[in-house]
């Protein structure tokens, strides 16, 4: 008998930190990172832990290998776990905590897209902030050939993305199609050469950490709150100054003045 203690298996989400960056990889690459429920679990509790930490400044979010960020659902997992729409409204409801839990992240999400961005992972995608992709990546949402609906939520964020008449063309005829035509739906913010994704990817985050980070979430939640129907209030309008109070606005007009670069500490 071996005295080898078995190996752990390596953890389906992935959660990394590299200074004021906090990368999320969907970890399944032997699976093309298809979302099983404990995908779903680990991006949910990677957001929300993000969320909570105000030294991260930028989430990168990608799927492990060369394949795809994620295909869609691990549809073996169907059978037992969303065989009746009981289960389905369950597993449901973790699907939308774990949107939310992405949509809600007070601070910037990029998604780095490998390969094939399709169903749940392009719903997981829709929810960051941006988007961005190699030439041969492909998307789509082919989920009326699983007899399936797409939720409400998901369906808002892909109109908020593409707009309804897209959103419907993606949805009806569920095609699966290449990057040029998701930049041009508005899918996607950049499409890069296949080898240059990484560059690229990282070359983004870099921009964003170098910006004020205080302001990059003041802009992310002006944004949210222009989506809302509700008018804005006197208070709506007064926090669009509150800048001005903060070390970080004294650091980037004073190195503006100095032809320096500016060095934000977050306050």
């Amino acid at each position: 008998m071996s005295d080898t203690p078995p190996s752990t298996p390596a953890p389906v989400v992935l959660v990394e930190r590299k200074d004021h960056v906090a990368m999320v990889t969907l970890n399944r690459p032997e699976k093309l990172n298809a979302l099983n429920k404990a995908m779903w679990i680990g991006v949910r509790d990677a957001f929300r832990e993000i969320s909570a930490d105000d030294s991260v400044r930028c989430v990168l979010f990608t799927g492990a290998g060369e394949r795809a960020f994620c295909p869609g659902a691990d549809i073996s997992e169907f059978e037992s776990a969303r065989a009746d729409a009981a289960q389905a409204r369950d597993y449901g409801h973790l699907m939308d905590e774990t949107m939310g839990a992405i949509a809600d992240c007070p601070h910037p999400v990029v998604v780095m897209i490998k390969g094939i961005c399709v169903g749940g992972g392009l719903e997981l995608a829709s929810m960051a902030d941006l988007r961005i992709c190699q030439e041969s990546s492909r998307f789509g949402v082919p989920i009326n050939k699983l007899g399936l609906t797409m939720g409400y939520k998901e369906i808002a964020a892909l109109i908020g993305l593409v707009g309804k008449t897209n959103a419907l063309e993606i949805l009806y005829e569920a095609r699966v199609f290449g990057a040029a035509e998701a930049k041009e739906k508005g899918l996607v913010n950049r499409v890069v050469p296949d080898d240059k994704i990484e560059e690229e990817g990282w070359a983004c985050v870099t921009r964003i950490v170098d910006g004020a980070p205080l302001v990059n979430r003041w802009h992310k939640k002006f944004a949210r709150r222009l989506e809302q129907p509700a008018p804005l209030t006197q208070a709506d309008y007064d926090e669009g100054y509150d800048s001005f109070d903060t070390q970080d606005f004294q650091t980037g007009y004073k190195a503006f003045l100095a032809k320096r670069k500016p060095v934000f500490e977050g306050r």
